[in-house]
């Protein structure tokens, strides 16, 4: 379909209002139902799914350390707007078609409110998972101020709730981040990114098949989903006016399976001042930026002195990434018109110093494991990416200890790059170093080729998801805290997610560890989730 470019203005999602506030909590109800929303002029309305009735689902905005309470409710009909395929693992068809489960992503949570990819729920409760908990979810907020997101994190139908449009913005704030006067109210613009292909009436579609079929069963998940057409915050390619001054964007992948480097028509820099984990320590003048899915960039552009002009925000990366095929790839993303008055002197600055950043101490790292990202086939000779060579339901194997640090090898066997992603906690990237790969694969022993290549200028910051590129092997430290409990990590490509690379791990306390080690350890450890006293079930 030849859908016109820039005929839509970009929509803005509201700020989702709180059911109940006071000085010790907040407290928000937000359904997920279906309905129908115009996604391009040229299309008839795409009947979606969406939190609160809208795609994207409203903004949250939370104060750090604020006492939030979040009942997700499932409003959903029993069957889904997309193909399911049956032989994936959680999606058999001995559980629900439609079920989810809600994932702040990135968010520092006590486990039974994180969206366990088996803790799902059906509509009105009425079915849920064997990890479902409770059902009002609880978020502490102890970060520093970021850009957060929420989705579906369903075992199994990830990839289908969250492209049906179950994903919205959370965002956290704090008085550092206020203090530094950048541009804010109306000059703050979030900024969902995801890809999407129509059928002719105007309904999603999503492949049924790979592109050679197996015949043996009716639906087949694909190695990987590229949409094509770029969708910002609901809207097929739009337009945005701005005034000409200083805007500050949140940027989010929100796609599938497909990563983008931004950059504008008009080759000017723009300033990136924070990554997943909120702000850097110094702003950095780029011309462009590598956003794998899952992964978020905030960034101020400045139209000052741009009168008139249009600039066009423009993507290159291949699809696969980094070496799939130019036919995959869109190139175009959204359009900028400053073409607005300017209502007021533009008084924002874009800071030379944001916040400390304190590195952490490779030193001080208890435990270095090192994790392969491997490529294999199923019994129906199609795809399938594991980690560690195991799949979601072997023993867990990583246990690391409350307030300890480790370091994480992420050694990758496989011609994609692929973006990791760690419940919990945030990270930083230490390095990534070319390796013998298939000298690896004869005698799993570790051969370097290249030198240490330090972490790109936009990634040196806090993160959650980091790019493991193939032929490297990647370094990440971190420090486990503050919750104990049952958490996951995986393959940010929800294609990839669904289809077993994602595996659990979990935080210990160290008097915990000589029992847990014990033979029998692993047949009860996904049962031994802390309780954590909330507010009733009363909503």
């Amino acid at each position: 379909m030849n859908l016109t470019k820039f005929v839509d203005e970009l929509p803005i999602p509201p700020i989702l209002k709180p059911y109940w506030k006071d000085p010790f909590q907040t407290i928000y109800k937000v359904r997920m139902v279906e309905f129908k929303q115009s996604l391009h002029r040229e299309l008839n309305d795409t009947k979606l799914w969406g939190y609160e009735g809208c795609y994207p689902g409203p903004t949250i905005e939370v104060e750090s350390g604020e006492k939030v309470f979040i009942k997700w409710t499932n409003n959903l009909p029993p069957k889904h707007l997309l193909p399911i395929d049956f032989t994936v693992h959680g999606a058999h068809s001995d559980v629900p078609e439609v079920r989810t489960v809600v994932h702040v992503h990135g968010a520092s949570v006590e486990p039974e409110s994180d969206g366990y990819p088996e803790a799902w729920f059906t509509n009105g409760f009425e079915q849920v998972g064997p990890f479902f908990r409770k059902k009002v979810y609880q978020y502490d907020n102890v970060m520093r101020a970021c850009t957060l997101w929420y989705h579906d994190h369903t075992l199994g139908i990830t990839r289908l709730n969250i492209y049906a449009g179950l994903a919205g913005f959370y965002l956290i704030r704090d008085q550092r981040e206020r203090s530094l006067n950048l541009p804010c109210g109306q000059f703050e613009i979030p900024l969902i990114i995801q890809d999407k292909s129509f059928h002719k009436d105007g309904s999603l579609f999503y492949p049924r098949q790979r592109d050679k079929p197996v015949p043996q069963v009716e639906t087949s998940i694909v190695p990987e989903f590229f949409g094509n057409t770029i969708v910002v915050n609901g809207k097929v390619w739009p337009f945005v006016n701005v005034e000409p001054r200083k805007y500050r964007f949140r940027l989010l992948n929100g796609s599938n399976s497909r990563f983008f480097r931004i950059k504008f028509d008009s080759h000017q820099l723009f300033y990136q001042i924070g990554t997943d984990g909120g702000l850097m320590e110094y702003p950095i003048g780029i011309n462009e930026i590598l956003l794998a899915p899952a992964e978020r960039a905030d960034v101020i552009i400045d139209f000052t002195n741009l009168n008139g002009k249009r600039i066009i925000m423009k993507n290159d990366a291949l699809a696969p990434f980094p070496n799939g095929e130019a036919k995959n790839m869109v190139d175009t993303v959204m359009e900028f018109r400053v073409e607005l008055p300017l209502s007021s002197i533009d008084t924002s600055v874009i800071p030379s110093y944001l916040r400390p950043f304190r590195k952490l101490n490779v030193q001080s790292a208890s435990v270095k494991r090192k994790l392969t990202l491997d490529h294999t086939l199923d019994q129906y000779g199609r795809e399938i990416m594991l980690l560690d060579r195991k799949g979601w339901d072997a023993p867990i194997t990583e246990k690391p200890t409350l307030g300890s640090t480790e370091i994480w090898y992420l050694i990758n066997l496989t011609e994609d790059s692929h973006p990791i992603h760690l419940h919990l906690i945030h990270f930083q990237i230490l390095d990534r170093r070319d390796f013998d790969v298939e000298g690896y694969k004869r005698k799993k022993v570790i051969k370097y080729t290249g030198p240490p290549l330090p972490p790109k200028y936009h990634e040196k910051g806090w993160k959650d998801t980091v790019i493991a590129n193939p032929n490297q092997i990647t370094r990440i430290i971190m420090k486990f805290g503050p919750y104990t409990g049952l958490y996951v990590w995986h393959c940010h490509m929800l294609e990839h997610e669904d289809y077993e690379m994602m595996r659990p791990y979990i935080v210990i306390k160290e008097q915990k560890r000589k029992r847990l080690d014990q033979p029998q350890a692993n047949k009860t450890i996904r049962n031994r989730m802390c309780f954590l006293p909330s507010i009733p079930d009363w909503l």
